[in-house]
C-alpha cells in the first residue's frame, strides 16, 4: 500500500515547498506583513495592531492566521457563511456578528433553532436575564430553585420564562395561526423575519438593536438554514400548539429536508455566479448538525446530482473545544472532510481549539478593520 503524504494546512508538504520557493510564504494563509511606525496601529487597526504584535503560536497563532485568510477570501471575491451551534447567542456573539452581516463579510447563516430564538430573548428580555457567574458552586438544589422561579440556565445566565419567552411565543404563535388559516408555509426563520419587521416586539427590545444579528439578518433578508429546528423552545411550542389542536396543518413549518434544499440551492447559485466560480467559505463555531448539515451540501451536489462546476471550500475554519475521538463530529479534524469530498487539498483551512466566545470575537473585530 502506498504511503499517504500528510497534509498540510493550504494543501500537501510539497506543495507548501512549491508556494514557499515561489513566495516566501510558509503556508497559503501567511500572514501579511506588519506595519510599523507610529502610525501603525492607525492603518491596521487597533485589534489586528494587537494581535499581530501578541498572537504568535498554537491556538493565538491559529487565530491570527484564519482571521487573516477570512480578510484574504473576502478581498478575492469569496462568499462566506457561518455555522452557530451551542448557545452563542446567549453569550451575546450578535454584537460581533450583527455588524459582520451589515458589512457584508457573512453572506448566509446556518445555526440551531436555540441560536435563532435566543438572539431575540435577549435583543426583547437582556434586562431580565439573571447573572449567575457562581455557577460552578451551584448545587442541585440551586437548580431546582431556579426551575421554581421559571429561571432557564445556559451556564453563567438565566432567563425567565414568562418575562422573556411567553412574549415572544405569543408573537410568533399568532404569525403560525395566521399561515394555517391562510394554508402558507414559511422556514422557522421566515416567522422570525416577519415578526421582527413587522415592528410587533420592538416596544418590548431592552437590548441595543444593532447588537442583535438576528435583526441584522431579517433587515438584509439573509438565506438561512436551520436544522434541526425542533430542538428549541419555538419548536416544541409549535408541536404543543398542534397538539392542542390550535394549529391544524404541521407543514405551515417548512421542514429541515426542505431547508437543506434551500441552502444547497444558494450554495450552488452563490458559487457559479455570473457563470464563474466564486470561492466559498465556512466559519463554524461548534459543530453538531449545524456544522455538518450545510457542509453536506458540497458532496451531494459534486457527486448526486455531477455538478462538476460547484467548488469545494476555498476557506473553511472551526472553532470547537471538543477533541479528536470516537467517531464525532465536533472534534473531527478539517482534514477528515477532505476524504467526504468537503475541503479540497488547497482549501485554507484553521482547527481552533478554544471558547469560541473569546476567539470569535476577536476574529470578527480584524475582520471589520477594528
Amino acid at each position: 500500500m502506498s504511503k499517504i503524504p500528510r497534509l498540510q494546512p493550504g494543501g500537501t508538504a510539497a506543495q507548501r515547498r512549491e508556494r514557499q520557493a515561489t513566495t516566501g510564504a510558509t503556508s497559503s494563509a501567511e500572514a501579511a506583513p506588519t506595519p510599523t511606525g507610529p502610525d501603525a496601529s492607525a492603518r491596521v487597526g487597533a485589534m489586528r495592531a494587537f494581535v499581530d504584535r501578541y498572537f504568535e503560536r498554537y491556538n493565538a497563532g491559529t487565530t491570527k492566521r484564519a482571521a487573516l485568510a477570512y480578510v484574504d477570501h473576502l478581498e478575492n471575491g469569496g462568499a462566506v457563511w457561518l455555522s452557530m451551534a451551542g448557545a452563542m447567542s446567549t453569550a451575546a456573539i450578535g454584537r460581533s456578528v450583527a455588524e459582520l452581516i451589515r458589512q457584508d463579510k457573512v453572506h448566509a447563516i446556518v445555526c440551531t433553532g436555540a441560536n435563532l430564538e435566543e438572539d431575540l430573548f435577549l435583543l426583547c428580555g437582556a434586562k431580565r436575564y439573571v447573572d449567575l457567574s457562581d455557577y460552578r458552586d451551584m448545587t442541585p438544589a440551586d437548580d431546582e430553585k431556579l426551575r421554581e422561579e421559571g429561571i432557564n440556565r445556559v451556564t453563567d445566565t438565566g432567563f425567565p420564562d414568562t418575562e422573556v419567552i411567553e412574549p415572544v411565543v405569543d408573537a410568533i404563535e399568532a404569525l403560525w395561526k395566521a399561515a394555517d388559516r391562510a394554508g402558507e408555509a414559511k422556514f422557522p426563520h421566515e416567522y422570525l423575519y416577519e415578526v421582527l419587521k413587522s415592528g410587533a416586539l420592538k416596544a418590548r427590545y431592552e437590548a441595543p438593536s444593532e447588537d442583535s444579528w438576528l435583526l441584522a439578518a431579517a433587515e438584509k433578508s439573509l438565506p438561512m438554514f436551520v436544522p434541526g429546528w425542533e430542538d428549541s423552545t419555538l419548536g416544541n411550542a409549535f408541536v404543543a400548539a398542534t397538539m392542542r389542536g390550535d394549529i391544524d396543518d404541521v407543514s405551515i413549518v417548512r421542514s429541515g429536508l426542505e431547508g437543506f434544499r434551500f441552502f444547497a440551492e444558494w450554495y450552488a447559485t452563490t458559487s457559479t455566479e455570473g457563470g464563474k466560480e466564486r470561492p466559498m467559505g465556512m466559519v463554524q463555531i461548534g459543530g453538531g448538525i449545524a456544522g455538518d448539515a450545510p457542509i453536506c451540501a458540497v458532496p451531494m451536489l459534486r457527486l448526486e446530482l455531477k455538478r462538476d462546476d460547484v467548488p469545494l471550500l476555498a476557506f473553511f475554519c472551526q472553532i470547537t473545544d471538543a477533541t479528536e475521538s470516537y467517531g464525532g463530529y465536533s472534534g473531527a479534524p478539517p482534514t477528515e472532510k477532505i476524504s467526504w469530498g468537503k475541503l479540497d487539498t488547497d482549501t485554507k483551512y484553521f482547527d481552533i481549539h478554544s471558547d469560541a466566545t473569546i476567539v470569535f470575537p476577536l476574529m470578527a473585530a480584524i475582520v471589520l478593520g477594528l
